[in-house]
This record gives structure tokens, sequence and C-alpha cells, in this order.
């Protein structure tokens, strides 16, 4: 009976590693089509994958808490006639893996293997870069780490390990010993300390110690590793999107009732980005070294906020191929599937540009950190109504409008400060010449 390869999905853009959470299938267990097998978490998203075909699931690769390249086999299901009736099934010897036609070899450096194989470096043991940036956000030197015990295999140190073991440290629990392994200290390179010291903090007053959640820790990094990789320059302007305002009040009751779905005004924001995209293509774009990557896809990302707080960036593809109600569709959907952790691995990969709307939230302006390859990103201010000069043939008056500031940040080693400034303009008169009269 074939071997049907369960592959670890592509989560990202820039994701080329996802942790196994929970496997809700072992060896032996008959699996439907799409019937979740495991759950996996990035930085980005925690989902689950589904089986893509009905069987038995022949092996398990990989065990929880591991860290795996995309690409990578993780599990192998049995199809075909029986296959429901073997359920002891042993595991085989792996053979060759041959890879699939879709995915990106080049982006997938692997070797296919059914144990995580513990690579040795001058004597010390290998550690997952997960387990490798815990350490040095917590300030554990490579000396340190080497002697916390691991339950992984072949005794890895594991993200679970790792994380008891420096609760224990705050409790006052006794700290490893470093480990020389046969080797002076002197010769053991040690990992970045945040604080210069391994000896726990220690704070006055009346305070609350958190800890940081998985997915807070990477966004985190992520922020960081943005502001070392662009230069970041915010600039400003301001829209009077009454039209918009008026609009949107007078067919939103229609809309929902032919639609079925709310409209709101980020399908409206994205519409008028979409256009100045097309005409200023290089905001579009991302950098490879000395190399600018102008992008003909026109993929928008919208920062959502799910209900722990954290902010997540589900893509809307091809938004230039869609009208207000694909775009309006595509927005809820995505929202919606965001707050309930329903996104799919495809969902927050290939975005070009992001927007994001921190009106939401009641704040006039923002100054957004962008969301890398990328290299521009828009935030949408609060709409409120205030007196400004309105000029006209007959002259100056003075009048009540909708106002909104954007802000645009962008990588300043493209996207010059004339450029950026131009497209936010351009951003802002689509929203002021809005057709009140337009259909949706």
């Amino acid at each position: 009976m074939p071997l049907i390869d369960l592959v670890m999905p592509k989560m990202g853009e820039s994701i080329m590693e996802a942790t196994i959470l929970r496997w809700h299938k072992k060896q032996g267990d008959p699996v439907k089509m799409d019937e979740t097998v495991l759950e996996i978490a990035t930085d980005k998203v925690d989902t689950e994958v589904p089986s893509t075909a009905e069987g038995v699931v022949d092996q398990v690769l990989f065990s929880e808490n591991d860290v795996v390249p995309i690409g990578t086999v993780i599990a192998r299901i049995k199809v075909g006639a029986g296959a429901n009736g073997n359920m002891h099934t042993q595991p085989s010897n792996p053979a060759p893996i041959e890879e699939e036609e879709d995915i990106r070899v080049e982006e997938i450096p692997y070797q296919p293997t059914p144990t995580v194989k513990i690579q040795k470096t001058n004597g010390l043991r290998f550690y997952s870069p997960l387990v490798l940036n815990i350490a040095a956000n917590e300030g554990i030197a490579m000396t340190e780490l080497e002697n916390i015990p691991g339950t992984g295999n072949d005794g890895r140190v594991t993200k679970k390990d790792i994380l008891e073991y420096i609760s224990g440290k705050r409790r006052g629990a006794p700290l490893a010993q470093p480990a020389v392994h046969g080797r002076s200290t002197h010769d053991v390179q040690q990992l970045p300390a945040t604080s210069g010291s391994t000896s726990p903090v220690t704070y006055s007053g009346n305070v609350e110690i958190i800890e940081m959640d998985r997915m807070r820790k990477l966004i985190a990094k992520h922020m960081v590793d943005s502001k070392h990789t662009s230069p970041h320059v915010t600039s400003f302007t301001e829209s009077d999107v009454t039209n918009m305002v008026l609009w949107r009040e007078k067919v939103k009751k229609e809309f929902e009732k032919r639609e079925g779905d709310k409209i709101t005004f980020t399908p409206l924001f994205i519409e008028a980005v979409v256009k100045c995209i097309k005409k200023y293509p290089w905001l579009n774009a991302s950098v490879d070294g000395d190399r600018i990557i102008v992008k003909k896809d026109i993929n928008i990302g919208m920062a959502t906020a799910l209900p722990n707080g954290n902010l997540i960036v589900p893509i809307i593809k091809g938004a230039d191929q869609l009208n207000l109600v694909g775009l309006s569709k595509q927005v809820n959907t995505l929202a919606n599937a965001a707050r309930n952790n329903k996104l799919r691995p495809d969902d927050t990969q290939g975005g070009t540009f992001t927007l994001t709307n921190v009106g939401t939230f009641g704040s006039l302006m923002g100054t957004p950190i962008i969301n890398q390859p990328q290299v521009a990103i828009l935030a949408t201010g609060a709409i409120k109504k205030r007196p400004v000069v309105i000029e006209t043939a007959q002259g100056d008056s003075i009048a009540i409008r909708h106002m909104m500031y954007l802000s645009l940040s962008y990588d300043h080693r493209i996207v010059d400060g004339s450029l950026g400034a131009t497209f936010l303009t351009a951003v802002a008169k689509e929203l002021e010449n809005f057709d009140v009269n337009r259909s949706f």
C-alpha cells in the first residue's frame, strides 16, 4: 500500500521552521482526509495541519516541541485498501524522500530523516534556534546551557526544558554549573546576555512579574530584527474622509442585507492603497542584498488583533483583482479566522505591503514597524470630526469634517522621503476624492 508524505507547511514569507505543539494522531491511528493530525506554531500563527490523505498514520517522525524546517516530512500515512484495518503497523526503515513538485527546494535546507540528529560543534550539543533565542533573551551563557538536562531525542534540550530551568532559577533553585566537556571554559563561546550577568534580577517595590508567552517573545524578536534590518522613516499626512464616511453610512444596511456581511472602513483603505501601489510600485517590494525585488502581485497584509492582545497579519492575495465586495468579504473572513485561531498556513504568507488600522483602538496616529521583508507599512488613525477650513471658488469657510491622520513607515534603503511622502499623499487624495455616488 502506498505511503503519503505529510510535510511541514510553509507558514510565511520569512518563516523557515515551525514548532510542533501537539500530535492529535499517533502511529497506527486512522485518519480521514483534512482531519487534523497535529498543531504547529511559528511567531506568526498557531495552526492545525490537516491530513492530505485518508488512511492510517504509519510513521510519526518528530516529537512534540521539536523545531522542524518547512518542507520536511513529519509523518507518513498509509493509504489504500485495508489501511484502516492495519492498526499496529510498525514503522519501516525510511526510504529516500522524493520532494514534492510544489516544494521550493531552494528554500528548504533539510535532510530527510526520521529523527532529529544531534549536531556537534566543537564538542557542544546541538540546540534549536528556538532554544538559543530563549537562552539569549534570558542571559543564559553557553556554558550554563551545556549543563541543562535535556529530555529531547538523544538528550537534546527542548523548549520545555529551558523554560523549566529558567523558572527554577527565579525560584532560587541551584544554577547549572558550567560544563567544560574536557576543555577549558575559556574555549566555550557564550551567548549574548541581556544584562551581562546570569544572576537573577530582583525588583523593588510592588510589582507583578508576567512571563511572555511564546508568540509575544517571537513578536518581540521580529520587531527588533526589523529595526535592525531596515532604517525606518515615518511620514504623516491627514485626509478629509467625509465623503467616504457618508457613503458607508448610506449603504451599510443595504450592503449587509445583500451580501450578508458588514462593510468596514478597512476594505475602503485597501482599495485606495492598491490604486496607489500601481502608480508607485517600489512600495510593493523587498530588498535582497544590493537588489530591489519589485513584486508584481499585490498581496495586502492587514494587522489583526487577537483576543490575547497579540497581533497577526493575514494576507489578502491578489487584492488588485478584487472589487470592493470581494475585498470586504476577504477582510471579514480573515479577521474572523484570526480571532478564532482558524487561519490556514497559506493565509499568512506572501504579503507585499501591510495596512494597520490603529484607529480601531482609538489612536489618532502611529509609527508602525515594517513587516519584513516588506519595505513599507501604512497606519490609519481614528476618524474624528473637526472644524477645518474649506477652500471654494466663493472663498474660504469653516466646516465640520471627518478627518483622519495617516502615517507611512518605510525602508529608507530604497524608499526615499520624496517617494514615501508622494505615495502617502496619493493615498490621502484617493480617500478624499471618494465618489459618494458609487455603487458597491
